[in-house]
C-alpha cells in the first residue's frame, strides 16, 4: 500500500482574508464599545459625580487665583438631576436628592447664578464660585468689613484679601446694593435675614420693591394696585416662603459681585463643594506662545486643597 504523501503547501491568500476581515471587524466594534461606555462614564460623571472649572476673576483671591483650574464634588449637597439639556440652554426639570451632608457657613460653593438685582431670570446660565456665610434662617450683617451672622463675628478667609476702606464712607454705592431701596453698602451692609422655606414675608408697598423679583422667582406674578398686594391675581399680606437660600460673598470683597448686589442663591442653584486646584497658570498668555505659555504654570498650586 503506498503511504500518503503530505505537502507543506503554502496558504491560499484568498481564503485566509475572510478571516482576517472578521478578525478586524471584531476588534473595531470592541474598541469601539470601550470608547462608547469610557465617553457615557465621562459624561455621567460630568453631570453627576465631578466637574472641572476655571476661575475667571480676582473675585476669591487671594483663596483662588485667574488661571486655576478646580475639581468641584457635585454630590457634596446632594444628588441633583440637571437643569439643562447637555450642552445647550434648554431648561430642564430638575430634581434635587438631598444626602446627609448640608452646606456649612465658610464652605466655597459653585452655584448657578440666580440673576442680577433687577433681574427674574439671568439672559445666560452662568456658574459662580463664592463663599457662602449666610445659611437659611440665618441674620447676615456686615459693620466696617467685618461679617456677624446671627450676632457672631465670623473669622476672615484665611487667604482673603482685606478690605482697603473699612469705614465705607467715599465707596458707598447705595443705589446699587440688595435689596432695592436699602441704604446699604459693601462694608456696612444689613442686617437682612437670609431667607427659609416656610418663613413668612410681610407684604405692603412699603416691602413690595424689596420682595417683587424674590417672589417672581420664585415662580409667581406680583403686582401693587392702589396699595394692594396681588400675588397671582389674589390679594395678599403675606407671602410663605417656598425655598431655601443662602448668601455669598467673595473673598476679595473689595472686588467681588455677590450677594451683597444681586441677592440670595436658591438651594436648588447649587453645583458643588469646591474640593482642590489640580492646574493652575497664566491664562492671559496664548497656547501659541507655548514656551512662554508652559513657564507660567505654577506648580506650588497643583494640589492645593481649597479652604
Amino acid at each position: 500500500m503506498q503511504e500518503p504523501v503530505f505537502h507543506n503547501a503554502a496558504p491560499d491568500p484568498s481564503s485566509s482574508s475572510p478571516h482576517v476581515k472578521k478578525s478586524f471587524s471584531s476588534l473595531l466594534v470592541e474598541y469601539g464599545k470601550t470608547i462608547l461606555i469610557t465617553l457615557l462614564a465621562a459624561v455621567l460623571l460630568k453631570l453627576f459625580v465631578i466637574e472641572a472649572f476655571r476661575i475667571p476673576s480676582t473675585s476669591m483671591e487671594n483663596t483662588l487665583h485667574v488661571g486655576d483650574f478646580l475639581v468641584v464634588n457635585k454630590l457634596a449637597f446632594g444628588f441633583r438631576t440637571p437643569r439643562y439639556l447637555p450642552l445647550t440652554s434648554i431648561a430642564l426639570p430638575s430634581l434635587t436628592i438631598p444626602f446627609f451632608t448640608r452646606v456649612r457657613r465658610g464652605d466655597v460653593v459653585v452655584f448657578e447664578f440666580p440673576g442680577g438685582r433687577d433681574e427674574v431670570k439671568p439672559d445666560e446660565s452662568v456658574n459662580y464660585i463664592k463663599r457662602c456665610i449666610g445659611l437659611p434662617g440665618d441674620k447676615v450683617e456686615i459693620r466696617f468689613g467685618l461679617v456677624r451672622v446671627n450676632g457672631i463675628e465670623m473669622s476672615f478667609p484665611p487667604l482673603g484679601r482685606q478690605t482697603s476702606h473699612p469705614t465705607g464712607l467715599p465707596w458707598q454705592r447705595n443705589s446699587e446694593f440688595f435689596p432695592e431701596g436699602s441704604n446699604f453698602s459693601d462694608v456696612n451692609y444689613g442686617p437682612l435675614n437670609v431667607p427659609k422655606r416656610g418663613d413668612t414675608l410681610r407684604l405692603d408697598p412699603s416691602t413690595f420693591v424689596q420682595w417683587h423679583v424674590f417672589i417672581e422667582r420664585e415662580g409667581h406674578t406680583i403686582e401693587c394696585q392702589d396699595s394692594t398686594i396681588l400675588i397671582d391675581g389674589i390679594a395678599c399680606s403675606t407671602y410663605r416662603i417656598q425655598r431655601n437660600y443662602y448668601f455669598m460673598l467673595g473673598d476679595n470683597r473689595d472686588s467681588s459681585m455677590d450677594s451683597r448686589y444681586w441677592g440670595f442663591v436658591p438651594e436648588d442653584h447649587l453645583i458643588g463643594e469646591a474640593l482642590f486646584v489640580y492646574w493652575s497658570w497664566d491664562t492671559e498668555v496664548p497656547v501659541t506662545s507655548l514656551s512662554e505659555k508652559l513657564s507660567t504654570i505654577r506648580w506650588n498650586r497643583i494640589g492645593t486643597l481649597i479652604r
